[in-house]
């Protein structure tokens, strides 16, 4: 899940703020940068989730992917063609959106 401090950041990466438990912005420490309006906050917050969330599926590969250890021992045990068809079967398990 993206918080409010992710797009602040986004829009504003080299502002300091702080922000309360509830996420408003107590505080603004740079006054030669303009703090974004809510409305820009909540659009980035939107943008960056839907970024994360079409990425889903590199992130269940990542997870089933074995260890890249694992995966020089099969090359050499079994050939890169056995490797390449477990990559694969991964691959089409979580395929690109």
């Amino acid at each position: 899940m993206i918080h409010k401090k992710d797009a602040i950041t986004a829009l504003c990466p080299s502002a300091g703020f702080s922000l309360s438990p509830n996420g408003e912005i107590i505080d603004w420490h740079n006054a030669e940068i303009k703090k974004p309006t809510e409305q820009e906050i909540q659009a980035k917050i939107q943008k960056l989730q839907a970024d994360y969330d079409s990425k889903q599926y590199q992130r269940d590969r990542a997870a089933a992917y074995p260890s890249w250890q694992d995966q020089l021992d099969k090359i050499f045990h079994n050939g890169i063609d056995a490797w390449k068809a477990d990559i694969q079967a991964i691959k089409d398990q979580f395929p690109k959106p």
